[in-house]
């Protein structure tokens, strides 16, 4: 088990036996909507509080933490799966606020709903068993429960549940790993390989003499100068641009003549 799932496990199962053994401690930490601004620290808390009084809440929480957290957290890194946990939480208290929720909010759901969706990003095809019976693709089980989620939180069929929480917990997600994917080393690097090269780069390349150019690279250079001719020199891919910047002088170099 990775270490962030464990942590959160322990933490959420020790606090549920904190509610269970002090008085008001669950409606110290639940979120409610109207009170948000008097009480800004149930924004983390209420994602670790469950009902007592259902146990099936915090036990399908964690299965649900168990079995996908640890596989999103070794492909984010520790750091960022934290983050992602916390930011979907946080978003499923404020997408609540937005669609004004009625009802004190306590559970893990809208945070475990962004670890689900971060597993359906990267694992898509891979079935999910309902029940331990019916298979379910990720990408499936999140566009259903998503349907849930809309038709119980607009249509009035919540049922005690908070369903703007689940969606606040998916959008957060998904800006989350937006967010991060833009970020990342290896997409930093990608659009700077694929920026294109500057005009100055090449040089003045109207003055080359392509005469002089060996016969091995000759025709390579009438090929660019062919396409510079007919589309312009904005047309030029990075690649071509640094071929043809070989044979051409700075635009502050006099040229010689041959």
């Amino acid at each position: 088990m990775t270490p962030w799932v464990k942590r959160l496990l322990i933490a959420n199962v020790a606090i549920f036996f904190v509610q269970l053994t002090v008085p008001g401690a669950t409606q110290f930490l639940a979120f409610l909507p109207s009170y948000a601004l008097v009480r800004p620290w149930s924004f983390l808390t209420y994602m670790f509080a469950h009902s007592t009084s259902q146990y099936t809440h915090i036990l399908f929480n964690m299965l649900v933490l168990y079995f996908f957290g640890p596989r999103v957290e070794e492909r984010l890194g520790s750091t960022h799966f934290i983050r992602l946990y916390l930011f979907s939480g946080v978003m499923g208290a404020l997408l609540s606020i937005v669609f004004n929720q009625g009802g004190s909010i306590i559970g893990a759901s809208g945070a475990v709903f962004g670890v689900q969706l971060a597993f359906a990003k990267y694992w898509p095809r891979e079935r999910i068993y309902i029940w331990g019976i019916l298979p379910v693709e990720a990408w499936l089980l999140v566009v259903v429960t998503t349907v849930i989620a809309l038709w119980g939180g607009f249509a009035g069929g919540g049922g005690g549940v908070a369903h703007f929480a689940h969606l606040g917990g998916y959008l957060g997600a998904w800006v989350y790993l937006l967010w991060s994917d833009r970020r990342s080393p290896a997409r930093q690097w990608k659009s700077k390989l694929e920026k294109p090269a500057k005009k100055a780069e090449i040089g003045n390349w109207k003055t080359i003499n392509t005469q002089s150019i060996h016969e091995v690279n000759r025709a390579e250079v009438n090929r660019i100068l062919d396409k510079i001719s007919a589309n312009g020199v904005d047309s030029l891919t990075p690649a071509e641009r640094t071929f043809l910047s070989h044979f051409a002088p700075p635009d502050d170099r006099p040229v010689r003549p041959t």
